[in-house]
């Protein structure tokens, strides 16, 4: 199986099919989708049918994945997902970072750790120019998750959502990092 990246405790490898079960119980969790959907359930169907197929695309521009499955590192056990894709197929320059993992990897530092390694890599190996991620303003712990990473508060929006979950009132927030302010750092 490729990884496409490694950290100290994190392995990132593309999605299979494979991994259909791992998504069903992940995306089952009603804490781990409270600020998704609001913590409705799955269906392996949809799992199969709306879940998969975008996490196994590959963008042209890098001509790979933009999800990435985690795994730990030492014991190999599923501890959910990243997302790093260009918002354009063809661009690398403006990717959006993204993740979600099980409540069992919840406080261990883990989504910072993946996040920043991808942020790295984006910014040095694959052509990366701003990195931007959103989510509900009332998503303290993603958005701590962000400002650890490295991005920065840039706006509050509200997005059409086609249905109301609880918090989706005080609408979304996007937080960036540009090649510029990384390098400086």
């Amino acid at each position: 199986m490729s990884h496409f990246l490694e950290t100290g405790r994190l392995v990132l490898r593309a999605f299979t099919t494979a991994d259909t079960d791992h998504l069903l119980a992940l995306d089952n969790d009603p804490e781990v989708m409270r600020f998704i959907n609001g913590g409705r359930p799955t269906s392996r169907a949809a799992i199969e049918t709306r879940v998969l197929p975008p996490l196994l695309h590959d963008y042209p521009c890098w001509r790979t994945c933009g999800y990435w499955a985690a795994q730990e590192r030492t014991i190999g056990s599923f501890v959910g997902w990243f997302e790093f894709r260009p918002l354009d197929e063809h661009s690398p320059a403006l990717v959006e970072l993204g993740y979600r993992l099980s409540q069992a990897a919840w406080g261990h530092g883990y989504a910072t750790e993946g996040s920043r390694a991808l942020i790295h890599k984006g910014f040095t190996d694959l052509e990366v120019e701003r990195v931007t991620a959103n989510t509900m303003a009332v998503n303290i712990r993603s958005r701590r998750v962000m400002e650890k990473s490295g991005l920065s508060f840039v706006r509050n929006f509200t997005g059409d959502w086609p249905e109301v979950i609880e918090g989706s009132e005080h609408g979304e927030v996007e937080y960036e990092l540009t090649r510029t302010e990384w390098e400086r750092r």
